[in-house]
């Protein structure tokens, strides 16, 4: 409260008090406005003048749009004579400093009034200091920086002449000397020597660091260029940031794909090329839980069942030539996935609600898809291998064909279909390759990022690890599209050929004396397999089923010898079936406590 003396405001009287919880969710307009309501309830009855920072409440007592509360407060104001002024906060510095008095705020007046005198809000309390836990990093003093710029100006001449003509108090056209610290500036730049050291030192600070961290180009470029310039900075920057290791190995690709397509050859009569696959992990229907896919060399996946010694000798002494596609590459045959997909949306349709009579439909599946015109030979299978289709009912079944017109027709189908097949592929070909780039030329030796994409490691989450791994080197070139890397030695359940598409080529520098830690070991995630040499014994135990193993290699050691669950034996059917044969009495899978 303040009256008029001498033409000036002199303060009379001041009074607070401290809003009790549901005022504190008022808004500001309305605790601005219980501050004047309040001022009234303490019995002032002369007219008079109210001060606010708040201008919305000059127009109060005018206003035609109010809330329940406000209504009942204008009422009450209605009763006084006075008048509403605002009055910048600027202007309002009393009132300000008034409003957080020591005795009202018990708890925190200490750090209001003594210790906080700037009445800053602390963003840690002072009893919570020793709990608290700080997150530091290392950083190299700008001053320490500059004191070896400025030293290393001085080995060079055409900088050594300058920083004498300036300390004479001459002028050079675009240089000067900084008046406090008495740097060499160009423009507003500090000058830097063309000295790699200083320069990798400036690029650890505004790159590597964490206060920096490891920003593109063009965002590191601006950020030295804030304050520090020299001679062919943005292409020293650009090979910096272009052969960072930890930038090669987090950050996304964004150019295309590498690897144009390029499809498998067309055969020229059906049955010379198979594609083979499994749908494996079914579950049981007629004691099956598996399907072998063949589509008409045998070209098949990396899958274990395809690489085992058993199929290789098989292959070996049947004269056949395998072409098994690279590793994490499912394109390599689309076709065979493709299969795999129809007959699984096929068992989606018609298995039972158990899931457990698949196999009992998969003729069916076989005549349907057999049955049907291909999108690519624009006929079905049956029509392309036998020159008709097969119909539904016998009614129309059409004659029989002559041997020698039915052979003519089958070979004029079948080039038919292969014609139809090249326009297929050169048309999908060209939309496949709107979104790749042509593949670069590797030679054995050169080093390259493999992508994590396939890959699962021990780390907790994919989303925080690294999005390519290595470097590592390339000991032979497979195809134009597929390279053999040198992959550590941990790695033995990874086969070392990659597409194209899994690679990117490693970024050397030119930059002198630049050192990279290189990374830490990746440990990847697999499971470490133990081959079975034989089946001893079987017991039950508890209503399960159990085997006495002889490990492979331990045959001379009895004690290495295990009882295991009978579902950690599902990859060795054999060895048990031999066993049950030979001990038809034993405790087997057909047991009535298993």
């Amino acid at each position: 409260m303040s009256k008029v003396s001498d033409s000036e405001k002199h303060a009379i009287a001041i009074d607070s008090r401290k809003l009790i919880p549901a005022e504190l969710n008022y808004d500001i307009h309305d605790k601005a406005l219980l501050g004047i309501v309040w001022s009234f309830l303490l019995s002032l009855s002369s007219p008079f003048e109210v001060l606010t920072y708040h201008s919305s409440l000059q127009y109060f007592m005018s206003s035609k749009v109010l809330t329940c509360g406000q209504a009942h407060w204008a009422e009450f104001l209605s009763e006084f004579c006075f008048s509403i002024t605002y009055c910048p906060c600027r202007l309002a510095t009393f009132p300000d400093a008034l409003t957080r008095p020591e005795d009202v705020y018990t708890e925190r007046g200490e750090n209001f009034i003594n210790k906080n005198p700037m009445n800053s809000q602390q963003l840690i309390k002072q009893d919570e200091v020793q709990h608290s836990r700080y997150f530091a990093v290392k950083v190299e003093s700008f001053s320490n920086l500059i004191d070896s710029i400025q030293k290393a100006l001085w080995h060079y001449p055409q900088y050594r002449s300058i920083l004498q003509e300036l300390g004479k108090g001459k002028s050079i056209q675009d240089y000067s000397l900084d008046s406090s610290s008495q740097f060499l500036l160009f423009k507003d730049w500090v000058v830097v020597p063309n000295y790699p050291t200083i320069q990798l030192r400036i690029l650890q600070k505004h790159h590597d660091s964490p206060l920096a961290g490891h920003p593109g180009q063009e965002k590191t470029l601006k950020l030295v260029k804030r304050d520090i310039y020299w001679s062919g900075i943005t292409q020293f920057i650009k090979d910096y940031v272009s052969s960072c290791q930890q930038c090669s190995r987090n950050k996304n690709i964004h150019h295309k794909k590498f690897g144009i397509l390029k499809p498998l050859p067309i055969p020229n009569v059906p049955w010379i090329c198979l594609s083979m696959d499994f749908i494996t992990q079914l579950p049981l229907s007629n004691s099956f839980d598996s399907i072998l896919v063949i589509l008409n060399s045998i070209l098949s996946d990396r899958g274990p069942l395809f690489v085992f010694s058993f199929w290789t000798n098989l292959c070996q002494k049947l004269k056949i030539s395998r072409d098994l596609s690279t590793a994490y590459h499912p394109e390599t045959d689309g076709q065979k996935e493709m299969v795999n997909q129809i007959l699984e949306q096929y068992f989606w349709m018609y298995v039972s609600y158990n899931q457990d009579d698949w196999n009992t439909w998969f003729p069916l599946a076989e005549f349907a898809y057999n049955n049907s015109d291909h999108s690519s030979t624009k006929q079905s299978l049956f029509f392309t291998a036998y020159g008709r289709d097969i119909q539904f009912e016998s009614a129309h079944i059409t004659q029989d064909t002559p041997s020698g017109k039915l052979s003519i027709k089958i070979q004029s189908v079948q080039q038919d279909v292969k014609r139809e097949l090249e326009v297929a592929i050169n048309q999908f070909k060209r939309y496949a390759d709107k979104g790749r780039a042509s593949p670069p030329v590797f030679n054995p030796g050169d080093m390259v990022w493999l992508s994590s994409k396939n890959i699962k490691s021990t780390r907790p989450t994919k989303k925080l690890s690294e999005r390519w791994l290595g470097p590592f080197t390339i000991l032979k070139k497979v195809s134009t599209h597929a390279y053999h890397l040198k992959l550590p030695s941990q790695w033995k359940s990874i086969h070392p050929v990659f597409h194209i598409s899994l690679l990117e080529p490693v970024k050397t520098s030119t930059i002198p004396n630049w050192h990279q830690e290189p990374p830490p070991p990746i440990i990847i995630e697999e499971e470490e397999e133990w081959e079975v040499s034989q089946i001893l014994d079987s017991k039950l135990k508890r209503g399960k089923l159990w085997y006495l193993v002889e490990w492979k290699g331990f045959s001379q050691d009895p004690e290495r010898s295990t009882w295991e669950p009978a579902k950690n034996l599902k990859n060795c059917p054999e060895l048990v079936k031999d066993f049950h044969s030979l001990y038809p009495d034993k405790p087997g899978p057909n047991s009535s406590k298993a």
